[in-house]
């Protein structure tokens, strides 16, 4: 993983009013916190945050008044519509230090024909070196048959990761893929659960009386007889 450098300054305000003006100015308002220290308030570069933040788990330098500290993004507030963090907290974390994260979870290959392939889970909670955060784990499916699970225990972890999260919960299950019958019959008992009724078009009611009122061939004989 990369250190992404950010240069910050203290701030002594504080307050919606004193954060809205932070902003603003094109910084954002944070607090760095961790290994029993006082928490420090800092305001950091607006681009250059969001820019470093779009990585998961990123490693931040932080640069305070000369001197440097590493921290890793703990808590990320962003204004639910606008493209803008409001508020990022940072814990502190020394070089050499592991740290609880969690992982992304990609699939790579493809299954057998004919099944399903799905993500039970997205991430993995790993125990890794604060300086050797993977980005992502992979899981490849290449060639698995229907019917096969893989748990976080199974899974693949880079050197010097550890699983930190239950070793029986589910990451992908690969099941066989349903034919065009199994999922006409879901969809009715769906709907029918629903209580949902499909109108009949007059056309179509009247195509099927038509069907019910004539008479079948051998009917058809006897009459005639």
């Amino acid at each position: 993983m990369t250190d992404l450098t950010l240069h910050a300054q203290s701030r002594t305000t504080f307050g919606k009013g004193a954060a809205r003006k932070i902003r603003r100015a094109n910084q954002i308002p944070a607090v760095m916190y961790g290994h029993g220290t006082d928490p420090v308030h800092i305001t950091l570069p607006g681009h250059e945050t969001m820019l470093a933040l779009k990585q998961a788990n990123a490693l931040l330098t932080i640069v305070l008044d000369g001197a440097e500290q590493l921290a890793l993004a703990k808590d990320v507030q962003r204004d639910p519509i606008k493209p803008i963090i409001e508020h990022v907290d940072l814990v502190v974390v020394n070089r050499g230090e592991r740290v609880t994260v969690d992982v992304a979870v990609h699939i790579e290959g493809e299954a057998a024909a004919d099944t399903v392939v799905q993500l039970e889970s997205q991430t993995l909670q790993v125990e890794v070196a604060a300086t050797d955060i993977p980005e992502s784990v992979t899981v490849s499916v290449e060639g698995l048959p229907a019917g096969t699970q893989i748990s976080a225990g199974d899974v693949q972890l880079p050197g010097g990761a550890t699983l930190a999260g239950d070793p029986e919960a589910l990451v992908v299950n690969i099941t066989a893929q349903a034919s065009a019958e199994q999922l006409e019959a879901e969809l009715a008992e769906a709907e029918a659960e629903a209580g949902i009724e499909h109108e009949v078009s007059e056309a179509a009611a009247e195509e099927t009386a038509a069907g019910d009122a004539a008479p079948a061939a051998g009917d058809a004989g006897d009459a005639r007889e």
